[in-house]
């Protein structure tokens, strides 16, 4: 991996707290720190397109029963409609790269941090379709 590549949960440390989408999709998504700091929870409710739907996204290293910790920090998202969404997060130099499923998959999101911290701005795109956001945060 790159040495400028964060692959440590704790880079992600900034992204605690409550954010409010605006762009092409609103609502809000809040994250939070489970209990050991492994693993972080984003929990939110986001519209796109008029379609509202909710999700619980865990992130973190895999690490399988009897396995060694993977070096990558991948999540998997569980949604009110039954999908389950697997992504690959990278943080490198204040930009977030989060890929739909494997790394440097043509579906990704890759959103810019301000230097304060509270506010970024991204958009999604894959093959034939994509959005922008924005987002703050809140709380």
């Amino acid at each position: 991996m790159n040495n400028n590549t964060t692959d440590t949960l704790a880079a992600l440390d900034l992204l605690i707290g409550t954010w409010r989408y605006g762009g092409e999709l609103k609502g809000e998504s809040t994250f939070s720190w489970l209990p050991g700091r492994q693993f972080l929870l984003q929990a939110g409710t986001l519209t796109l397109a008029g379609e509202t739907h909710t999700s619980h996204e865990v992130i973190g290293h895999v690490k399988p029963f009897m396995g060694e910790r993977a070096a990558e920090i991948t999540s998997r998202a569980y949604t009110d409609t039954g999908d389950t969404l697997d992504y690959t997060w990278e943080l490198r130099e204040g930009v977030l790269t989060i890929w739909g499923g494997e790394r440097d998959s043509p579906a990704y999101c890759r959103a810019t941090l301000a230097a304060d911290g509270n506010s970024m701005s991204g958009a999604w795109a894959w093959p034939g379709g994509g959005y922008s956001y924005t987002a703050e945060r809140v709380r």
